[in-house]
C-alpha cells in the first residue's frame, strides 16, 4: 500500500478519518457525537415498519433513537404490512431531506432499535488502506483541516498538467467539466487523451472526498473521442466506487452513476445557509484548543476566546481536554473567529 497515509483525529465531539493516497486528499470521514448510530451505513437494528408507499415500491421504517425515518425499497414480490417489525441494515446515510437508506434482513426480533453499529471511522480506515497504521495527534488535526478545505472546494487547478478542473454539485447531478490547455509541439490527440485520463481520475478522487453520490455528467476534453479508450480510462479512475456507466455521448459527455453511502461533507458541516453551522464552529475552536495544549505542553492553561453561541457548545467539550483547556465567551469576538492565549 505504497503511497497510501491514514490520519485519525479523535477531538472532542468529532472524530475524523482521513486518506490520503500519492499526496492527496482522498476520503475525509467524519463521525459527529451526536449522529443517531442507527443511522451509520453499516449498522443494524430492528425498526417497524410506519407507513407502505405502493407506487415508490418502499417502507417508510422507524428505527427508533429519532431523526427522519428510514426507506426501504422493496424487491420485486417484496412486501411488508405497516406496523410489522423488520430487521434491515442500513446501506446510505441521511442526506437532505432524506432519511437512512435500508436493505431489509428479515423479520425483526425484540424492541425497535439498535442490533449492531456500522464501522467506526479506523474500522472504515482499516478496510480502505488495510495494514496502514494511522497517525494521530497534532499531524491528524492538520490533516483533517487541509482534507476540509480540499472536500469544500468546487474545484481544483493542475498546473503540472495542465488541467483545470471543476466538480460542482446540484439536485439533479454532479458536473465535471475538465479544461485543458494544450502543450505547444505536443500531439494534439495524444494531449487530449492524458488530459482526460488524469482528470477523470481527479474527479474522481474528488468525489470521493466530499462523499457525493448519484449521476455524473463529465465533460471531456474534445467530441471525437474513442468511446472505447474513455470507458478504459472511467472505469480505472472509479474502480471500486460502485459506478455505472452509460454511453459517451457525441458531444464528448460521459454520463455516470454512483451509488449513495455517506453523508455529503458540506451536509455534515454547514447549516442550510450553506455556512459552518453552531456546532461546526464550536468544534473547530475545541480542536484549535487541542493542538495547541500537544503542541504547547509547558503553559499551565489555555484558554479561547469565542463568540457566545460557540461557548456554549465548546464549553463541555473542551472540559473532556483536562484542566488545561478552557473557553470564555466573548461578544466582541466574530462567529468564526477564536483567540487562544495563555489564561
Amino acid at each position: 500500500m505504497s503511497g497510501i497515509e491514514v490520519f485519525v483525529d479523535d477531538s472532542p465531539g468529532e472524530v475524523r478519518g482521513v486518506v490520503v493516497r500519492d499526496g492527496r486528499y482522498e476520503r475525509l470521514i467524519l463521525q459527529r457525537e451526536d449522529e443517531p448510530a442507527t443511522h451509520r451505513p453499516g449498522a443494524r437494528a430492528v425498526g417497524r415498519v410506519t407507513g407502505v408507499d405502493p407506487a415508490l415500491r418502499a417502507a417508510f421504517v422507524d428505527l427508533g433513537g429519532g431523526g427522519p425515518v428510514g426507506f426501504l425499497p422493496l424487491s420485486k414480490g417484496g412486501s411488508v404490512r405497516e406496523g410489522e417489525a423488520v430487521e434491515v441494515e442500513v446501506t446510505a446515510a441521511p442526506r437532505e431531506a432524506k432519511g437512512p437508506a435500508l436493505r431489509r434482513l428479515g423479520p425483526g426480533q425484540g424492541p425497535v432499535g439498535l442490533i449492531a453499529p456500522g464501522p467506526d471511522v479506523v474500522e472504515q480506515l482499516q478496510t480502505l488502506a488495510p495494514g496502514v497504521e494511522p497517525v494521530r495527534g497534532v499531524e491528524a488535526i492538520r490533516a483533517g483541516r487541509e482534507a476540509e478545505e480540499a472536500a469544500l472546494a468546487s474545484g481544483e487547478v493542475f498546473s503540472q498538467w495542465g488541467l483545470d478542473l471543476a466538480v460542482q454539485r446540484t439536485r439533479a447531478l454532479i458536473a465535471v467539466d475538465i479544461d485543458h490547455a494544450p502543450t505547444p509541439g505536443r500531439d494534439a490527440r495524444k494531449g487530449r487523451a492524458e488530459a482526460n485520463r488524469r482528470g477523470l481520475a481527479q474527479a474522481a478522487r474528488i468525489i470521493r472526498l466530499k462523499g457525493w453520490g448519484g449521476l455524473v455528467v463529465v465533460d471531456l476534453v474534445g467530441t471525437a473521442l474513442d468511446p472505447a479508450e474513455v470507458a478504459v480510462m472511467a472505469k480505472a479512475a472509479f474502480d471500486g466506487d460502485g459506478a455505472t456507466f452509460g454511453p459517451l455521448s457525441r458531444f464528448g459527455l460521459l454520463q455516470l452513476a454512483l451509488p449513495w453511502r455517506d453523508r455529503p461533507v458540506e451536509e455534515v458541516l454547514n447549516d442550510a445557509g450553506g455556512r459552518a453551522s453552531a456546532l461546526t464552529r464550536a468544534i473547530a475552536v475545541v480542536r484549535a484548543l487541542r493542538h495547541d495544549l500537544l503542541c504547547d505542553t509547558a503553559t499551565p492553561r489555555l484558554v479561547a476566546r469565542c463568540a457566545p453561541e460557540e461557548a456554549v457548545l465548546a464549553t463541555p467539550l473542551a472540559a473532556r481536554l483536562g484542566p488545561r483547556a478552557g473557553v470564555r465567551s466573548d461578544p466582541g469576538v466574530a462567529a468564526g473567529r477564536f483567540v487562544i492565549s495563555e489564561d
